[in-house]
């Protein structure tokens, strides 16, 4: 996450993919923005800046990549306020420089590895939801993910904005800090999953023959066993 802030504006910026195709946009995009910063009055001006760069970095560097067998796949986030801005508002930016922006029809965006924590926030998030939930359904989402995905881990990076402010809190959650969170929660998925109505379970196992069912029984066993041999 980059925070751009200034006197009469603030956004950020938040991407994922490979970290050279992020770098390299930066830099050309905070040099745009350094020379043409009176003409940025609102944040769609900015979010087409970046995609102007995006789509540059695009032509150099997408035939080398490929090359090496590596996709052009940077999306972004960008959020904010300007000057002339009636309210604040988050941009969604594809890797062809094209975008949307996140509303009350999308409450949310996902960058980078989406479908683990997805099923969470399209169960349970509103638009009309509070802060503090959302941050409770974000970090779960998210915990989710980095069970289940390699390339996802902590830090969780955070950032709050007041509209008309131009001023913004900032977090940065590290594993020890939600670790009784993720805990807690493993904890009461399996609890919630216990406790659902089995009525229609009932008689299921009669489709399986009985030494089938012993022969289970014996192989989880070894399993077991084998796995608390090796630690």
């Amino acid at each position: 996450m980059t925070i751009y802030k200034g006197e009469n504006y603030f956004f950020f910026i938040m991407t994922s993919g490979l970290r050279s195709l992020r770098d390299k946009t930066l830099v050309y995009f905070e040099e745009a923005f350094e020379h043409s910063k009176e003409g940025f009055d609102h944040l769609y001006k900015v979010v087409n800046c970046i995609s102007e760069q995006i789509r540059q970095v695009y032509k150099e560097d997408s035939e080398p990549l490929k090359e090496a067998g590596l996709q052009f796949n940077m999306h972004m986030l960008i959020g904010g306020q300007l000057g002339s801005d009636r309210e604040h508002q988050l941009f969604f930016i594809y890797p062809q420089g094209n975008w949307v922006i996140v509303g009350q029809g999308t409450p949310y965006q996902i960058i980078g590895a989406a479908p683990y924590g997805k099923p969470i926030l399209d169960r349970t998030l509103k638009y009309t939801d509070s802060i503090p939930f959302a941050l409770k359904v974000g970090t779960l989402a998210f915990d989710s993910t980095r069970i289940s995905a390699a390339d996802v881990d902590y830090p969780i990076d955070i950032v709050l904005y007041r509209k008309d402010s131009f001023d913004f809190v900032e977090r940065c959650l590290g594993k020890d800090d939600l670790k009784d969170l993720s805990e807690w929660w493993q904890g009461r998925l399996r609890n919630s999953i216990d406790s659902l109505p089995s009525e229609w379970i009932k008689g299921l196992s009669d489709l399986v023959p009985e030494p089938v069912i012993k022969k289970l029984k014996k192989n989880n066993s070894k399993k077991v066993r084998s796995i608390n041999q090796d630690g």
